[in-house]
């Protein structure tokens, strides 16, 4: 795994050897940060479910200005640690150990630009973590990655790469 585009283009990610952990595909996280462009330019970012990192990691190398992760698998956290320290992103980064589910329900309103969220496939987290920014947006971008057959609650643009998808929900301001 590598990051894609901008400043650290071709760079190579850590990735814990573990299962669980299914990194995003490189085509459909470069398609999917392409249609975040005009809200990335030093956007603060949210990942959700952080994993490796590689989805805060693509957007600080394509023009945000800080991102915080949420992880707290061990495996995990180790390789976002690496990845982080490889990029020398440490100043415009943090990292929260803590389930993602409480830790987006006590966001205040509006802290962040984008927020990324890649749970489990087959899970019910995504669709919470979705009712949770509906009724207190958190970012002014929730982006969501999601099997294909995976039926969201209303109000994204889903845009479709074979057995993912990407549905995308913005606040109306």
């Amino acid at each position: 795994m590598r990051i894609i585009a901008g400043k650290w283009a071709g760079r190579h990610l850590t990735s814990p050897p573990d299962r669980r952990v299914r990194p995003t595909a490189e085509t459909v996280r470069d398609a999917w940060l392409r249609l975040l462009e005009p809200w990335l330019a030093n956007a603060r970012v949210l990942d959700l479910f952080a994993g490796t990192g590689a989805l805060g990691l693509e957007a600080l190398s394509r023009g945000a200005r800080y991102a915080d992760f949420v992880e707290f698998r061990p495996a995990s956290l180790h390789a976002l640690k690496a990845n982080i320290a490889a990029l020398h992103v440490r100043e415009k980064t943090r990292i929260f150990k803590k389930d993602a589910i409480p830790f987006a329900a006590a966001i205040e309103p509006g802290r962040y630009q984008i927020a990324f969220a890649d749970p489990p496939y087959g899970s019910r987290m995504l669709d919470r973590i979705i009712d949770i920014w509906q009724a207190q947006p958190f970012s002014t971008v929730l982006t969501v990655e999601h099997a294909s057959d995976h039926i969201l609650p209303a109000g994204g643009k889903r845009h479709l790469f074979e057995m993912t998808a990407v549905t995308i929900y913005q606040t109306e301001s």
